[in-house]
């Protein structure tokens, strides 16, 4: 049984391209350097003395970077390809992050978070492009999986050595730290990982990648409610960093250690299972039912709360349902965004997808906590498992639409003599 159980995980982990482990190297160095973020609020209202609404002002301007950034990165992907992209990205964002270590006051600080962000997410979008490319259709999702594993590994790395940087050296280090990780990785990118794309205009005079709905995703109306239902999913599923945290610490009276123990949980999961579960059911059940189920459980883990009550055992109930759910339903709907794409609009259907879900990290929070503040928290947890049971019935929708057979033209009619 052991064995089996083994020889099942490793097999989850075969069948990649050198690149697409490459790539998920690249996104481990990247994200190890993540010190930055996770402290921002910190660093303005603790070392630099601004308030906190000057400090959600900085952060407004990190999300508005992050939508430009990623409208960018979609229009530069379709125009001189992922790899390229990718590589520039990497390379000055992480100048920018060491710049933004020097900034004066909050207006120069909050000018150079835009900056940081519109270049550090235009790397999304062309990092779909490329995982499309290095993978294959029957393995993609597992791909996918396997760059969401050295993301939860970074994350992992990244806040814990921050936080001893910030309290022994200081968060000055921290911005030379996060911006070294990103050269370092923009330097291992370009040494190690082949161009593996056509210019522009070689594909266009090939006449590969024609469009089977539309050429634009502004105006694929299919894509377009996937795209919304994909908001509404972020916007659920995001809850977990912004008003979770609050939740704990007010009416279950966790304290910091806690609650950073209890999240720890959800990457811990993530690192060791997603994986083989990817594998499990990836071909047993088709990615529309998968998604609607973890949908379904994203908004169940909240309700917990409404059935059970307010405590430490329901908390970490709740943080493993989500857990699944995110598994169920993330790495499945990134893929399933690609299914729309082909090799001449990728980049910008990929930007309508990042801008999506950096929307819903805009949304996400002050929907959030305005409901908790004036309705409650529980109001709250049964309007999140409202928006999960609209999205777990739009996929179903869109899955029954789907498999819906084309309708024939009826046969010509023909005389007697024919």
């Amino acid at each position: 049984m052991a064995s089996r159980v083994l020889t099942h995980y490793l097999n989850s982990f075969r069948g990649f391209s050198r690149e697409v482990w490459l790539l998920s190297g690249v996104m481990l160095i990247n994200r190890s350097g993540t010190m930055v973020i996770p402290f921002m609020t910190v660093y303005l209202t603790q070392v630099m003395g601004y308030s906190l609404g000057q400090a959600g002002w900085v952060m407004s301007a990190f999300g508005a970077g992050s939508v430009l950034g990623s409208f960018l990165g979609g229009k530069l992907t379709d125009r001189i390809g992922f790899y390229q992209v990718q590589f520039w990205s990497l390379l000055l964002s992480g100048l920018a992050f060491i710049g933004l270590g020097y900034a004066g006051n909050i207006w120069a600080f909050g000018a150079m978070v835009f900056v940081v962000s519109t270049l550090a997410d235009a790397f999304r979008p062309a990092n779909f492009a490329a995982l499309a490319t290095y993978s294959r259709p029957e393995n993609r999702t597992r791909a996918m999986g396997l760059l969401r594993l050295a993301v939860n590994l970074g994350w992992a790395v990244g806040p814990a050595v921050g936080g001893l940087l910030a309290a022994s050296v200081g968060y000055k280090a921290l911005f030379w730290v996060d911006g070294l990780t990103c050269i370092s990785a923009a330097i291992f990118f370009r040494l190690a990982l082949p161009v593996r794309e056509r210019p522009r205009e070689e594909r266009e005079s090939s006449g590969e990648g024609l469009v089977l709905a539309s050429s634009s995703a502004y105006r694929d109306g299919k894509y377009l409610i996937f795209l919304l239902l994909v908001l509404l999913n972020g916007i659920a599923f995001m809850q977990l960093f912004s008003t979770m945290p609050v939740f704990f610490k007010q009416e279950i009276f966790l304290d910091e250690g806690q609650i950073g123990r209890l999240m720890a949980v959800n990457g811990l999961v993530i690192a060791l299972v997603e994986m083989p579960l990817i594998y499990l059911v990836e071909h047993r059940f088709g990615k529309w039912q998968i998604v609607s189920i973890g949908t379904l459980l994203i908004g169940f883990s909240y309700l917990l709360f409404n059935i059970f009550g307010a405590f430490w055992g329901v908390a970490f109930a709740c943080m493993m349902l989500m857990t699944v759910g995110e598994m169920l339903s993330l790495p499945f709907i990134a893929t399933m965004a690609l299914d729309f794409t082909n090799d001449k609009n990728r980049g910008q259907y990929m930007a309508l997808f990042t801008m999506t879900y950096s929307v819903s990290h805009i949304i996400s929070p002050n929907l959030g906590l305005q409901v908790a503040e004036h309705f409650g928290f529980s109001s709250l947890w049964y309007l999140l498992m409202f928006f999960c049971v609209l999205v777990w019935f739009g996929f179903r929708r869109m899955a029954a639409i789907a498999r819906r057979p084309a309708v024939e033209p009826a046969p010509a009619l023909t005389g007697p003599g024919d």
